[in-house]
This record gives C-alpha cells, sequence and structure tokens, in this order.
C-alpha cells in the first residue's frame, strides 16, 4: 500500500486561514489543520489563533509539548508549505510577517505593560508629594 502524495501548501494559503473558522498552523515545514481542536487545546483558543496563519514552530517548541500532543499532529496534517515560500522566507531576514490579528494581540500586551507602570507612578508620586511637603515619607 503507497501513502498518499503529500498537498503542497501555498504561503498564501496559510495565511488565509488565520480564524477560529478555519485554523492553519505551520510547525517544522507541515502544515496542519487545528480548526477542530480549538476547543480541546488545554491553553485555550487564544494561544492558537495567535499563532495561526504563520509560522508557530518557535512557540510549539518554547511551550514543550508531550508526546500525546505530538501524537495528535499526524491527524491534522494536510500538508507541507512549498519549498520556494520557505526558500523565499529565508533569503528575507525577518520571520513570516504575523497576520492581522497578531497586531490585536502585540495592542494587547502594551496594554499590559502600561497596567504594571501606571500604579508605580502613583506610588512613586504619592510618596514624592508627602516628602515635600511633610518632610517625612509617612
Amino acid at each position: 500500500m503507497s501513502a498518499a502524495p503529500i498537498k503542497i501548501i501555498k504561503l498564501e494559503e496559510l495565511r488565509a486561514h488565520n480564524s477560529k473558522e478555519s485554523l492553519y498552523l505551520l510547525i517544522h515545514g507541515k502544515v496542519y489543520d487545528c480548526t477542530k481542536f480549538l476547543d480541546e487545546h488545554p491553553g485555550g483558543d487564544e494561544v492558537m489563533t495567535a499563532e495561526s496563519g504563520q509560522d508557530a514552530t518557535e512557540a510549539f517548541e518554547d511551550v514543550g509539548h508531550s508526546d500525546e500532543a505530538r501524537d495528535l499532529l499526524p491527524g491534522m496534517l494536510i500538508g507541507e508549505l512549498e519549498e520556494n515560500s520557505v526558500r523565499q522566507q529565508k533569503s528575507k531576514s525577518s520571520p513570516l510577517p504575523p497576520p492581522p490579528q497578531a497586531a490585536r494581540v502585540s495592542s494587547v500586551e502594551q496594554g499590559s505593560t502600561l497596567m504594571y507602570w501606571a500604579p508605580l507612578a502613583l506610588l512613586a508620586g504619592w510618596f514624592g508629594y508627602r516628602f515635600y511637603t511633610t518632610g517625612t515619607p509617612y
């Protein structure tokens, strides 16, 4: 019995599948349709949608997925990324550009930084005010 031919996925097709209705991930040069797995993902669907339509290899490996998680991948495999797309991306200095959803994630990260520094600045201002008006910090 011969193996089924591997479908070649173009970069444009990979990028087009970046929503909860149709979510493709590129991991180690192979394209996986993870749409049906979104509800079952232990880390939540936000983690996967942030990486959708782009190369998620680094994010996948950084988390340290279990053998059981890796065993699920063959059932979601739909093909490999077109070699020309890979060569074009390697010739550029930057990785695959993120889909529009990634811009939203970045803005959320910036907001969380502000949420960290704003209370500290207010606290420092209060101590400064107390010091200069009363001569003592308490």
